[in-house]
């Protein structure tokens, strides 16, 4: 059909002159739609791969679940539960050395993500800035720490010369920043309209009220997903526990697990149960598993919608 004179094109698309008609030019092969054929495998791929997370995840927590007859009937790890009991959980949340390292995970988690978010958002302000003092500079300074590391031995003599061994603070200071996490921060803050702050700064406010009543408020998904990093980081760690800590009551969740698991220790207070066949040892450790895992299971749906904006957007600039 021949197209009527005077009409214009849509917005965004190029009409190609053929013989006879104007046509659109064809589109990348990415722009195409998907084919009957192509929609059922990436639904079997995606299916695969759901199914590659969730059936180790379902193992874990239904054995942990079953009674120490299903198991041993089972020859070890449960697939197709018998029947739900609590006991595994009940013992281990009633008192003893799971239900302290739980406590002292949760406690170094919630101070360390704090003091982290605190340094964090204040360094990546002031490099913001573009006429803050020795902002290059310091900039330059951090780039190369991500390249460049003292190693384990230096670090080590540095905690053990500023007196941190066998404390709390030896969990959170030696990884407290991550320069990854101030670039990302650092980008999102510059993409704020500078005119915004100008408007602030001509009507009296100072640097502080404009980080906590502007740029913080217009960051919160960059914020959300930054606190989530570092709270998953204080919540999985364990190497800097096992190198700077010797008492055992001092210990977070991931080591007890890790001796659990490998060295097949039991918690203070379950040999009892274990030894009068009440409780099967490997329930024990799927327990355990399941309560490391937990929080992180708990807290990621809540902040999965501020990853693309929060990551994509602080990643444009910078």
């Amino acid at each position: 059909m021949t197209a009527v004179l005077g009409t214009r094109p849509e917005p965004g698309r190029t009409r190609v002159k053929k013989p006879g008609r104007w046509s659109a030019p064809p589109r990348p092969v990415w722009e195409e739609e998907p084919s009957p054929a192509g929609q059922a495998g990436k639904g079997l791929a995606l299916g695969l791969a759901c199914l590659a997370i969730l059936f180790p995840l379902w193992i874990v927590i239904v054995t942990s679940l079953q009674t120490k007859q299903t198991i041993d009937e089972a020859g070890g790890l449960v697939v197709i539960p018998k029947g739900i009991t609590f006991v595994a959980y009940q013992e281990l949340l009633g008192g003893g050395q799971v239900q302290r390292a739980a406590l002292v995970s949760v406690g170094v988690t919630v101070v360390g993500t704090l003091f982290s978010m605190a340094v964090s958002v204040l360094c990546a302000y002031g490099l913001s800035r573009s006429g803050s003092l020795g902002h290059r500079w310091i900039l330059m300074t951090l780039l190369a720490t991500m390249f460049f590391g003292a190693g384990l031995i230096p670090t080590y003599l540095l905690v053990q010369a500023l007196g941190l061994t066998d404390t709390y603070l030896a969990l959170i200071l030696p990884s407290a920043v991550s320069v990854f996490n101030i670039l990302v921060l650092r980008a999102f803050f510059m993409n704020i309209s500078q005119e915004l702050v100008d408007s602030a700064r001509i009507d009296g406010a100072g640097e502080w009220r404009i980080l906590f009543r502007i740029v913080m408020p217009l960051s919160r998904a960059v914020i959300a997903v930054i606190s989530l990093f570092y709270a998953v980081g204080y919540w999985s760690a364990w190497f800097n526990a096992s190198i700077y800590l010797t008492d055992q009551d001092m210990m977070p969740l991931q080591n007890v697990m890790i001796q659990l698991v490998q060295k097949q220790e039991r918690p203070v207070g379950l040999s009892a149960q274990i030894n009068t066949g009440q409780l099967s040892p490997l329930a024990i450790q799927m327990a355990v598993m399941v309560l490391a895992l937990l929080p992180v299971a708990v807290l990621s749906p809540f902040v999965q919608k501020h990853f693309k904006k929060g990551m994509l957007t602080g990643a444009v600039k910078g």
